[in-house]
């Protein structure tokens, strides 16, 4: 029985699970972080909880005899890419990355990217005074030395300080409807929207409402992929490499 690892936490890892669950030949396990409260759990074994960095890894792998990991983590989690590129080298396992596409810019888009939180921070005041931050709850501790900027910060679970001074936080998981975040940028004033490329269509309606209203977004650019590691657009690309590497 090869048994496969996938570091997982995101729609495509569930789908990839549920793609896999009950084939006889292939033992499942699937690594939530234990970042979210209430995690959305995949279909057969699921452990939660960090490794203990790259070595920690390595020796899980070889102790579970692990055929093969596929990385299907959100783009941003760029330690965690990383750990598993070293860890996967260091046990000898074949390491897939399952990363979705980043949003796509179209006509009517005011984007203005930035490589980092920080660069968003700097030039956020030059964009606007209400701002809807949707980078998540581990990202709101950038931002909270801004005066004079009122966030509206929408998350999971609630951000733990440090916070900005004039802040309020919601607490929702997507899918969002376009209808809705409308309605949720003209109720808040939103003047400026601050978000991650992290694509996928559970959350890229803001940017069409945003389109709509005209309003800026200041996009943080993804973390390149480690060094090496063949990359996926989407499950069916996992299960064919995953079919050839077995």
């Amino acid at each position: 029985m090869r048994h496969l690892l996938i570091l997982g936490g995101t729609t495509e890892g569930r789908t990839l699970a549920a793609a896999l669950d009950g084939r006889p030949s292939l033992r499942v396990t699937s690594s939530l972080a234990g970042r979210v409260a209430r995690p959305r759990l995949p279909a057969g074994e699921v452990r939660i909880g960090g490794f203990g960095g790259p070595d920690g890894l390595a020796d899980w792998l070889r102790a579970e005899r692990v055929d093969a990991v596929v990385d299907a983590t959100h783009p941003f989690a760029a330690g965690i890419s990383h750990n598993a590129a070293v860890a996967s080298a260091a046990a000898g396992v074949p390491l897939l990355v399952l990363r979705r596409p980043g949003f796509t810019r179209v006509d009517g888009d005011h984007w203005l990217p930035v490589p980092s939180l920080a660069a968003a921070a700097d030039l956020l005041p030059r964009r606007g005074e209400r701002v809807f931050l949707t980078t998540g709850r581990q990202s709101v501790a950038a931002f909270a030395h801004l005066d004079g900027v009122h966030f509206l910060a929408r998350s999971v679970d609630p951000p733990e300080p440090p916070l900005p001074p004039s802040f309020e936080v919601l607490l929702d998981r997507g899918p969002f409807t376009i209808e809705g975040e409308l309605a949720l940028l003209r109720a808040h004033d939103i003047d400026v929207v601050v978000t991650k490329d992290s694509g996928g269509a559970a959350t890229a309606p803001k940017l069409t409402a945003a389109r709509g209203l005209r309003l800026p977004v200041i996009v943080v650019e993804r973390p390149p992929v480690p060094d090496g590691v063949p990359v996926v657009p989407d499950v069916e690309g996992a299960l064919r490499w995953l079919e050839r590497s077995g």
